[in-house]
């Protein structure tokens, strides 16, 4: 079992080791496993890389996220600005069927709703308009409408699982009703959760995925 303070040790290491943002300003607290991020960044997108490089690290089983979007002050941009600029990213992302999808734009947070056929295309949207200039940051409740019989969804998945060298399939298991999917079990690092739990979008007719894996401590 990896005790409080190497975990913390870890975690600022791993921060500092990420390219896309400026560890110094970040804080890091760590009780029981579960670790708190604080301070302030420049852009939402350090945001999120700042929670994605503390998820990487082994130990960590839960993140407080704490961290505020500081703008510099010449990149400050109005709503109706980000707004503009939100429409034409995402009109210039094939990926993205932009025509159903809604912008709302207030106090630099970008809300989203909207339908679409695949998660990927959900996650892209999001993570199009996290890299703009004055988005302090991002609600996605866009819909993911299915598009298959799921009556097989969970025979899908496991057989993903068994093909993924990243994941011990035998530790987790799948529940299937209809296209909600329940994810349990035990792995051993948030890398593995991330990557069951992405399996598990990628399979056909899936419309919401509840990750109830238990990141162990070792």
């Amino acid at each position: 079992m990896l005790d409080d303070e190497r975990v913390r040790h870890d975690v600022i290491e791993e921060l500092e080791w990420e390219p896309r943002l400026c560890a110094g300003k970040i804080g890091v607290a760590v009780c029981d496993g579960v670790v708190t991020l604080s301070g302030h960044v420049a852009s939402y997108a350090e945001k999120t890389a700042a929670e994605h490089a503390a998820r990487r690290v082994r130990g960590v089983r839960a993140i407080a996220q704490e961290i505020e979007v500081h703008p510099p002050s010449e990149k400050k941009t109005e709503d109706d600005e980000i707004a503009k600029r939100a429409l034409k990213i995402l009109n210039w992302d094939v990926a993205v069927p932009d025509e159903r999808i809604a912008i709302k734009v207030e106090h630099g947070v970008i809300t989203l709703t909207g339908e679409v056929e695949w998660q990927f295309q959900k996650d892209e949207t999001e993570a199009d308009l996290r890299r703009l200039s004055g988005v302090k940051g991002v609600i996605n409740a866009i819909a993911v409408k299915p598009r298959a019989d799921a009556s097989d969804v969970r025979e899908k998945i496991e057989k993903a699982f068994s093909r993924s060298a990243e994941l011990e399939a035998a530790r987790i298991t799948v529940h299937a009703d209809g296209g909600k999917v329940v994810l349990s079990g035990r792995v051993n690092t948030w890398i593995e959760r991330d990557i069951a739990e992405r399996a598990a979008w990628s399979a056909p007719g899936v419309t919401q995925v509840q990750d109830e894996i238990v990141v162990a401590r070792e």
